[in-house]
Protein backbone atom coordinates (compact mmCIF):
# COMPACT_ATOMS: atom_id res chain seq x y z
CA UNK A 1 0.00 0.00 0.00
CA UNK A 2 2.75 2.49 0.93
CA UNK A 3 4.85 1.32 -2.00
CA UNK A 4 1.95 2.26 -4.32
CA UNK A 5 1.83 5.76 -2.85
CA UNK A 6 5.53 6.58 -2.45
CA UNK A 7 7.18 4.10 -4.80
CA UNK A 8 10.08 1.80 -3.80
CA UNK A 9 12.57 4.67 -3.37
CA UNK A 10 10.17 6.67 -1.25
CA UNK A 11 9.49 3.66 0.95
CA UNK A 12 13.22 3.25 1.63
CA UNK A 13 13.44 6.93 2.63
CA UNK A 14 10.48 6.57 4.99
CA UNK A 15 12.04 3.50 6.65
CA UNK A 16 15.34 5.36 7.09
CA UNK A 17 13.58 8.34 8.67
CA UNK A 18 11.73 6.04 11.08
CA UNK A 19 14.99 4.30 12.05
CA UNK A 20 16.66 7.66 12.73
CA UNK A 21 13.72 8.76 14.85
CA UNK A 22 13.71 5.52 16.85
CA UNK A 23 17.44 5.20 17.51
CA UNK A 24 18.57 8.80 17.28
CA UNK A 25 21.50 10.19 15.34
CA UNK A 26 24.05 9.49 18.07
CA UNK A 27 23.25 5.81 18.49
CA UNK A 28 23.25 4.89 14.80
CA UNK A 29 27.07 4.87 14.44
CA UNK A 30 27.32 2.67 17.55
CA UNK A 31 24.70 0.34 16.15
CA UNK A 32 26.47 0.13 12.78
CA UNK A 33 29.83 -0.44 14.48
CA UNK A 34 28.35 -3.23 16.58
CA UNK A 35 26.80 -4.91 13.55
CA UNK A 36 30.08 -4.64 11.65
CA UNK A 37 32.13 -6.17 14.45
CA UNK A 38 29.59 -8.96 14.91
CA UNK A 39 29.75 -9.74 11.20
CA UNK A 40 33.55 -9.71 11.31
CA UNK A 41 33.65 -12.10 14.29
CA UNK A 42 31.14 -14.42 12.60
CA UNK A 43 33.22 -14.59 9.40
CA UNK A 44 36.39 -15.10 11.45
CA UNK A 45 34.76 -18.00 13.29
CA UNK A 46 33.67 -19.58 10.01
CA UNK A 47 37.20 -19.34 8.63
CA UNK A 48 38.72 -20.84 11.80
CA UNK A 49 36.20 -23.67 11.74
CA UNK A 50 36.98 -24.32 8.10
CA UNK A 51 40.72 -24.49 8.84
CA UNK A 52 40.12 -26.95 11.69
CA UNK A 53 37.94 -29.16 9.50
CA UNK A 54 34.96 -28.70 11.78
CA UNK A 55 32.56 -27.77 9.00
CA UNK A 56 30.67 -30.44 7.04
CA UNK A 57 32.25 -31.36 3.74
CA UNK A 58 35.77 -30.29 4.75
CA UNK A 59 37.08 -33.68 5.72
CA UNK A 60 35.77 -33.76 9.26
CA UNK A 61 35.24 -37.21 10.65
CA UNK A 62 32.29 -36.21 12.78
CA UNK A 63 34.06 -37.39 15.91
CA UNK A 64 33.45 -35.43 19.10
CA UNK A 65 36.41 -36.93 20.96
CA UNK A 66 39.08 -34.77 22.47
CA UNK A 67 42.48 -34.83 20.80
CA UNK A 68 44.59 -37.74 21.96
CA UNK A 69 41.65 -39.92 23.00
CA UNK A 70 40.17 -42.88 21.23
CA UNK A 71 36.54 -43.72 20.87
CA UNK A 72 35.46 -46.97 22.47
CA UNK A 73 31.89 -48.17 22.32
CA UNK A 74 30.30 -48.61 25.70
CA UNK A 75 27.64 -51.21 26.32
CA UNK A 76 24.46 -50.16 28.05
CA UNK A 77 23.88 -51.82 31.41
CA UNK A 78 21.34 -54.62 31.36
CA UNK A 79 18.18 -53.93 33.34
CA UNK A 80 17.84 -56.97 35.60
CA UNK A 81 15.16 -55.55 37.85
CA UNK A 82 11.66 -56.82 37.27
CA UNK A 83 8.58 -54.80 38.05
Amino acid sequence: MLADIFGPEGLIVIVCVIVVLLFGGTKLPKLARGLGSASHEFKKGLEEGDKDGALPGTGATGSTNLPGTTATPQALPNDTTSN
